[in-house]
């Protein structure tokens, strides 16, 4: 993980008044304070949050290959191939040749990355509520929505990849 810069820390106290209400600020402050609840959720564990999502993929589905799972999470091959190795290595996924499609590798949790995905996920789970304790239930599950919409638009509408 590269090193944290003076601009990859939550601000002290409150934000400039020109920046309170700029939107990339909010999110890149929103998610530097996640980043942060979710890595001290995940040590002990041993794993980062962004292995914990390969191992949450790897985990929901049926065997799936490096290439599915890169797919699916949004992460380049090549950053995949390192993720999995780093699971491999700690022993929490392993690598099997897909027997339908030998050129393929699928990968599969170990049992100890079976035991890890579900008390890690439980963990990352409380710091997401940490995370949204400002808010009531309403109010965070709104924040989800919104963000989902954002993120994620139907093919076809204003502010989609495709429109």
């Amino acid at each position: 993980m590269p090193a944290q810069g003076p601009d990859d820390q939550p601000p002290a106290g409150e934000p400039l008044p020109a920046l309170a209400s700029r939107l990339g600020y909010l999110l890149k402050h929103a998610q530097l304070r996640l980043a942060g609840l979710t890595a001290s959720a995940m040590a002990p564990f041993g794993i980062t949050g962004r292995e914990c999502a390969v191992l949450i993929a790897v985990d929901s589905q049926a065997p799936l290959s490096q290439q599915e799972v890169a797919r699916r999470l949004g992460v380049d091959r090549t950053t995949m191939v390192v993720l999995i190795d780093e699971l491999e290595n700690k022993g929490l996924v392993q690598r099997r040749r897909d027997p339908d499609d030998r050129r393929k590798n699928v990968v599969a949790l170990t049992e100890a990355g079976r035991a890890t995905v579900r008390k890690a996920t439980r963990a990352g789970d409380e710091a997401e509520q940490r995370f949204l304790c400002p808010l009531s239930g309403d109010e965070a599950s709104r924040l989800k929505d919104a963000l989902a919409a954002i993120a994620f638009p139907p093919p076809g509408e204003p502010g989609s990849d495709q429109d």
